[in-house]
């Protein structure tokens, strides 16, 4: 019986640092793994773009697959990085934006990515993306507003989302 229970107390000593290391940013993981599936979306000018998601490496990364034009496709990548979630965009423009998102606890509504750095960011005149906004409204419709940065001058484009049925 003594045994069993130093067993016990052993176990939980050791696994109670698991239980307390949730991250905060499992939870907005996990919402945009909701996301999984295939997606139509209209520009703000009715221009269209296919979006499809899908889980890698053990669901550890959520990469986001995208063709708003027949021309170019682009890929960004989520994941989490300790309390906080990231998305490296692989653009049509040559580089590669990383964004970081902090997710507040409780229901998750709204991620806002914000530039962090880039890699193959042209000197002479960076075009690059800034920052993304997901905003989730139902299992079934989300939106994207993306704003970049080119010759200093920032732009935004709002892409309305409905899961294929």
């Amino acid at each position: 019986m003594r045994r069993a229970l130093c067993l016990l107390l052993l176990f939980l000593v050791w696994t109670a640092p698991l239980a307390q290391a949730e991250s905060k940013s499992a939870g907005a993981f996990e919402k945009l793994k909701s996301l999984v599936g295939e997606w139509q979306g209209k520009l703000e000018d009715g221009a269209t773009a296919q979006v499809s998601y899908e889980l890698m490496s053990g669901g550890s990364v959520l990469v986001e697959t995208m063709t708003p034009t027949k021309e170019h496709t682009m890929v960004t990548m989520y994941h989490q990085n300790g309390d906080n979630l990231m998305a490296t965009h692989y653009c049509a423009a040559g580089n590669q934006p990383r964004m970081q998102a902090s997710p507040a606890g409780g229901e998750v509504k709204k991620l806002d990515f914000r530039f962090v750095d880039a890699t193959n960011l042209a000197k002479t005149s960076p075009t690059y993306m800034k920052n993304l906004v997901v905003t989730f409204q139902d299992n079934d419709h989300f939106t994207q507003m993306w704003t970049w940065s080119q010759d200093g001058k920032e732009t935004a484009s709002l892409f309305k989302f409905e899961r294929k049925k």
